[in-house]
């Protein structure tokens, strides 16, 4: 087996005892990008000379007898909305093609600490706006499992590289399901942390109320050792979490006898697939199995999360990417006579459809005469949601549905239809309305081979139990193990992201 195709905890174990190099595993990890990147076309920017130096330092301090770091040479990729120092940090937009932050974000920060060395940025939906990857202004990246059909998204790049086994873990950010659908999508594990675990410092703002960074990776506990490094309080960050932290690897027992699972009714109502959900009640039927007792509970004010989800976000999108005005960096337009007509022009050229889509929404629904009728009931129906989920976990340990009603669709299939396009998240922006974690793992596959996720969701700051459940259901089941075939159209094209 090559060191690229290795898990997090099986490749770690081998550096430390050094039969195999960091500069080797990084060595075949790049190789791999050059060799499939082409057709997949999971990254924007591939820091290959940086990585390979990183390496070579490592294994310099290695060969000196240190003890190696938490993650020591294990390759990471960084959804491409997350500040990295000297390195291109795009966020799919036009508008910030060439912006190079002078800072790394913390949980940058945080993982070359720990001894992981980023290998590039990943493609992803302008902004994080978006559920394919589609509307990335720099180009689609595709699903490793059918060239054909998208990766999910917003953070699809940051999926589709690491079940094509171009990273042995990446990042992604999550706002409304950005993280989980993509797992799904591409038959990975995704986790969304509770709102404030880990800091957003250096992460491009979509909807601040919503936002979280999390792990995406090949098994549950390959996302425990990511989430351990990247968690915990930041000054640098308002919203952190304080408190002191569990150790979430120790936390993987495959024993959950004493669980109680409630399955959401409104999770199954109309829209969900048949597929889908028939992968779903077998899941089911396997942790009452493993000694969980599931039953059945309701959540009355989720059917109006969608709604309330998408005029909050809009609201705080506009309010956040007012900062990109073509004066102080970013994309700025030629020719104009004034201040406000170069504004005006530079966002019109700078900024994609659905970026522009939800601005306008967003400024629609805080205007003066809306702010009250729809950004405020909004606000409330959120509170009605957050309610919901903390009486539920009053009586349940954790809950269960569907990350996506559909496996991943075709490319193109949605693009000409938003509202479509949004219903997509309609299993995971709860989470993040109320601020809980939730993790997608792999339960089953349809007819064609795509893969299937479920969604685990916890009461907030209780990832103990989000992993311990999604680690004994993954133990049960092999459905982590499926890998697709990308070598069959690798040789079709060739240049992906830009290499630095």
């Amino acid at each position: 087996m090559k060191l690229n195709e290795l898990r997090a905890h099986e490749l770690l174990p081998m550096i430390e005892r050094q039969e195999v190099t960091v500069e080797e595993a990084v060595t075949e990890t790049l190789d791999r990008i050059a060799a499939i990147d082409g057709i997949i076309k999971a990254y924007i920017t591939v820091t290959g000379e940086r990585a390979l130096q990183r390496a070579k330092e490592a294994d310099a301090r290695l060969r000196k007898g240190e003890p190696p770091r938490p993650l020591e040479g294990l390759s990471v990729a960084i959804k491409d909305n997350i500040c990295t120092k000297g390195v291109r940090t795009t966020g799919a937009s036009r508008y910030l093609e060439d912006f190079i932050p002078p800072y790394d974000a913390t949980v940058v920060e945080r993982l070359e600490d720990a001894g992981a060395i980023v290998v590039g940025k990943t493609n992803m939906d302008e902004f994080a706006m978006g559920s394919s990857t589609e509307n990335s202004a720099m180009f689609p990246t595709k699903n490793p499992w059918n060239l054909k059909r998208v990766p999910g998204g917003s953070s699809g790049g940051s999926a589709a590289c690491v079940i094509a086994e171009e990273a042995v873990f990446s990042l992604g950010s999550d706002t409304g399901g950005s993280i989980r659908q993509p797992a799904s999508f591409c038959g990975i594990v995704g986790l969304k942390p509770s709102y404030g675990l880990v800091s957003r410092y250096g992460l491009i703002g979509y909807a601040s109320s919503m936002d979280q960074i999390g792990p995406m990776a090949r098994d549950v506990k390959d996302c425990a050792l990511i989430l351990q490094a990247i968690a915990g309080y930041d000054q640098r960050d308002s919203q952190s979490y304080p408190n002191e932290l569990p150790d979430y690897t120790g936390c993987l027992i495959p024993d959950i006898r004493n669980i109680t699972v409630g399955v959401p009714k409104e999770f199954l109502d109309e829209g969900l697939s048949k597929t889908v959900k028939d992968a779903f009640m077998k899941a089911l039927e396997k942790l009452e199995e493993l000694g969980a007792k599931v039953v059945e509970v309701s959540l009355p004010h989720v059917r109006h999360a969608l709604a309330a989800y998408y005029v909050i976000s809009s609201a705080e999108a506009s309010s956040n990417l007012a900062r990109l005005d073509g004066v102080r960096y970013g994309y700025r337009a030629a020719g104009c006579e004034d201040s406000a007509s170069m504004m005006a022009v530079s966002r019109g050229e700078g900024l994609g459809p659905e970026v522009k889509r939800r601005i306008v929404l967003g400024t629609y629904v805080l205007s003066e005469e809306n702010h009250k009728k729809y950004f405020n009931e909004a606000l409330k129906v959120r509170s009605l949601i957050s309610q919901d989920f903390q009486e539920v976990f009053e009586m349940c340990d954790c809950l269960m549905g569907p990350t996506s009603p559909t496996v991943a669709f075709e490319a193109g299939e949605k693009t000409r239809n938003p509202l479509e396009m949004y219903l997509s998240d309609v299993y995971t922006v709860p989470p993040n309305l109320a601020g809980i974690p939730g993790i997608s793992v792999p339960c089953g596959f349809d007819e064609e081979g795509m893969p299937i996720g479920l969604q685990i969701m916890a009461g907030q700051y209780d990832e103990a139990t989000l992993l311990r459940v999604a680690y004994a259901f993954e133990q049960a089941t092999d459905f982590h193990k499926g890998r697709p075939d990308t070598q069959k159209g690798a040789h079709e094209s060739a240049g992906g992201g830009r290499s630095v």
